[in-house]
């Protein structure tokens, strides 16, 4: 029989906002907490690669109060298939954020104490998500009146950390009592750290890495090249009228990274059990269930992504701490209280790259906590059952 929780993840899979990561969870005994979507928009932005960008535009929502020091605030950076809908929901009966779990009222990162804020990231790979609000490839470029395709200019993990400094800013925030984020989110929390080490208080890297090596380097690359070999990729040109996007090369990157994030123990429902009403042992055409049910949960994904956001996301991941010369360079300049949370079944970024990063922060005389998060859903369990270290997160923030 399908446990519970496993069913509620294929359900959640397949829905159109956050298929790949959030899961439908158990209603809490605490207050439910409603989040308005809002809008940041900023002028003459320079990008860390020294190109300009005239105006840009950020959706985020927020929970909580900021205090009169203005230094109560926490920041949640989203994963590379996210966006600002961390904690809370848009309406009462509708989906809850991916980290609702441990945020709220008297949970572990608690509204009634702390301000919480989420944005959406430049180049979100939702940017034909209505709930998403993004400036990328997919937007009209001011100058040209078209969209800027790949004329859009590189942005890298930095790029987001300072849009939300700037949204920050006109928010009233001050410092940073906690910045924490799941996988590509683990970059910016450990970005933040690094490059604003007067902001950031505490830092949560979860399922991240402290750095991006040639190994990672390379299965980003992987990830994106489906785009790049679909026809109608066309270079990224294929926004014109009548033509069509690279649905079919969108799908199938995100069926390989709907697989990566996944470990064994999550398959074990489907067995070698074909899909319904197929017979793979006689018709080559045919599928088993767990290939069939990959392609689903890709395909509704693709229809509310975009084709070329996703490869400006997979440099902007290459371009991790790329202003240092190495990772101990980057984070000997932090200051901050750490809790690392690796999970132990991570295919994306396995679970001794958690480590390495936590022993490098030791060996830099930094304050750290590390916590391996365990479960079958390899590196969603980062997303979908962070709760488990609860207490750890209560005790990060206690001190």
């Amino acid at each position: 029989m399908t446990t519970p929780r496993r069913s509620l993840l294929a359900a959640t899979a397949l829905a159109t906002l956050l298929p790949l990561a959030a899961r439908a969870q158990t209603p809490s005994p605490l207050a439910e907490l409603i989040v308005e979507k809002k809008v940041f928009e900023f002028r003459d932005y320079r990008t860390r690669g020294g190109a300009a960008l005239a105006n840009g535009r950020v959706g985020y929502q927020t929970a909580g109060t900021l205090n009169a020091a203005g230094d109560n605030a926490v920041l949640i950076t989203h994963f590379f298939t996210g966006n600002s809908h961390a904690f809370g929901r848009y309406a009462a009966g509708e989906a809850p954020g991916y980290w609702d779990s441990i945020i709220g009222p008297g949970k572990p990162i608690d509204t009634d104490r702390f301000f919480v804020v989420s944005s959406d990231t430049l180049a979100n790979l939702n940017a034909r998500d209505a709930r998403t609000t993004t400036t990328g490839p997919a937007s009209v470029n001011p100058a040209t009146g078209r969209p800027y395709a790949m004329d859009f200019p590189v942005v890298s993990i930095r790029d987001f950390v300072e849009v939300q400094k700037l949204l920050l800013e006109s928010l009233g925030v001050k410092k940073l009592a906690l910045v924490a984020g799941p996988s590509m989110g683990a970059l910016q929390a450990i970005e933040w750290a690094c490059a604003y080490p007067d902001w950031v208080a505490r830092a949560m890297p979860v399922i991240g890495t402290g750095e991006v090596d040639a190994w990672l380097l390379g299965w980003l690359d992987v990830w994106e090249a489906p785009i790049r070999m679909d026809p109608n990729w066309r270079n990224g040109d294929y926004y014109a009228q009548g033509r069509q996007p690279p649905m079919a090369g969108l799908s199938e990157a995100l069926r390989i990274v709907t697989l990566h994030s996944r470990d064994r123990g999550w398959a074990r429902e489907f067995g070698r059990r074909p899909a319904e009403g197929q017979d793979p042992a006689r018709r080559i055409g045919d599928r088993f269930a767990v290939e069939q049910w990959l392609e689903d949960a890709a395909s509704a994904r693709a229809r509310v992504s975009d084709a070329n956001s996703f490869l400006f996301l997979t440099r902007a991941n290459q371009l991790f701490l790329n202003e240092y010369d190495s990772r101990d360079a980057a984070l000997k300049q932090a200051r901050a209280r750490w809790l690392v949370l690796p999970s132990a079944g991570d295919r994306v970024f396995p679970v001794e790259y958690g480590h390495e990063l936590a022993a490098a922060l030791r060996e830099l005389g930094q304050p750290v906590a590390m916590q391996e998060l365990k479960g079958d859903l390899g590196h969603l369990e980062g997303v979908a059952d962070v709760a488990q270290a609860g207490e750890a997160i209560r005790a990060l923030l206690a001190g």
